[in-house]
């Protein structure tokens, strides 16, 4: 295999995660009578830009299909985040009813609603076709196509260029990133402003969130790789910040690389930080196999024990990384009966490889379980006060290593 960036041939593993189904492809009653589709999971770094990517096998297609689960408007913390986005962003760029707005991945219409409640022209683009219904039902048009150069040069060629195109969590989903990223180019204006938010490489390594590792996921994103991209495609990182997101994310702001923007300190400050934490060396990810093994054992230990002690371990959270982590450590229905998940579109339906049936929040009434295994960690303050109901329940998470919350 080659980087989909730089071409180099790739030599050096990351992680190796085994065979695992794509992550959001849950199951009805039906299908669990069916065969599974299972990919390698194996990630690699190329140690001449440094983007670490997952092994070529999975196509976009299979993964994002009319019946992808994801919606983005499940978390109130979500929805809150990309309002204050929002109005971050109308108020620095000055966006009016005269400019125009593009997101990638619009998703269910989570965050262009806030556009529309403020008379500014947008237009979502999005493949999936239950979240493009969602967003279209709020007013918001979209077009139900994958993003890239071609599509983004029909859209600049019916003088629809973006002032300003967002894409919040889809630059590490697309297997042709620099295809994407020429896409962007073509749709922003001369003075655009484009702004993507994707989770930070350097906090998966120092937390060893190895669950967010995922088909879907086709790469994990430094901001030093990101600047080469851009700068490949002839646009530039001009601004970037830090988000709490996902674990701990990055937002960069990009232009085109002739912009009379000026780099901001934060740019040149992160590369720093990414150098002094050994980003651009080659031991950093040769590393961190055994600590996501550590953490496998860890949870598989704790669950066992629960058993042998007569303890009800249940799960909240039917997160993507709920699947990775559950599918590399072999839990089955037999150390964790159930999950419970907020999202209608995945209530009823089994976990893809596990096969744990997903129930809706409720069923924790009856169950009163002793503990509650919260899969998608980087909202457990929001689920543990959804649930702060529960009598006498101990939370758990398992990433960056096993914790009891209190």
């Amino acid at each position: 295999m080659k980087c989909r960036h730089c071409q180099t041939e790739l030599i050096h593993t990351f992680i190796d995660l085994g065979f695992a189904p794509p992550s959001n492809a849950y199951l009805t009653v039906e299908q669990l009578k069916q065969p599974e589709v299972y990919f390698p999971l194996k990630v690699k770094i190329c140690e001449q830009c440094w983007l670490v990517q997952t092994e070529d096998y999975a196509q976009a297609d299979d993964l994002f299909n009319a019946d992808y689960a994801y919606f983005s408007s499940t978390s109130s913390s979500w929805l809150t985040h990309a309002k204050s986005y929002s109005e971050s962003i109308i108020e620095r760029l000055k966006l009016d009813s005269k400019s125009y707005v593009i997101e990638v991945a619009s998703n269910d219409g989570y965050l262009l609603k806030n556009f529309v409640a403020a008379a500014i022209p947008c237009l979502g683009i999005e493949p999936t076709a239950g979240t493009a219904a969602a967003a279209e039902q709020l007013g918001i048009p979209v077009l139900r196509e994958f993003f890239g150069e071609t599509l983004a040069k029909q859209i600049a060629d019916t003088k629809q260029q973006a002032d300003l195109i967002i894409g919040n969590n889809v630059f590490a989903h697309v297997p042709d990133i620099n295809d994407f990223t020429l896409g962007l180019k073509a749709a922003l204006k001369p003075e655009g402003t484009i702004t993507l938010e994707f989770p930070h490489l350097m906090q998966l390594i120092q937390q060893v969130q190895f669950d967010t590792i995922y088909h879907e996921h086709f790469s994990y994103l430094s901001l030093f790789t990101v600047s080469k991209i851009f700068a490949a495609a002839g646009l530039r990182i001009w601004d970037v910040e830090t988000l709490p997101t996902h674990g701990g994310s990055l937002r960069i702001y990009g232009c085109h690389a002739q912009d009379s923007r000026k780099n901001s300190e934060a740019v040149n400050n992160m590369l720093s930080l990414e150098l002094q934490n050994q980003l651009q060396t080659l031991a950093t990810y040769q590393q961190f196999q055994h600590r996501a093994d550590k953490v496998k054992n860890d949870l598989l230990g704790f669950l066992l024990e629960q058993k042998r002690l007569g303890k009800k371990v249940v799960a909240y959270g039917a997160a993507a990384k709920g699947n990775t982590l559950l599918n590399y450590a072999g839990v089955k229905p037999d150390l964790l009966p159930l999950i419970c998940d907020a999202a209608r579109s995945k209530q009823g339906k089994f976990m893809p490889g596990s096969h744990i049936p997903i129930e809706a929040p409720d069923i924790l009434r009856e169950q009163a379980p002793d503990c509650v295994l919260i899969l998608p960690w980087n909202i457990k303050a929001e689920v543990k006060s959804q649930l702060a109901w529960l009598p006498k329940t101990t939370f758990v998470t398992a990433i960056p290593n096993l914790e009891m919350l209190t």
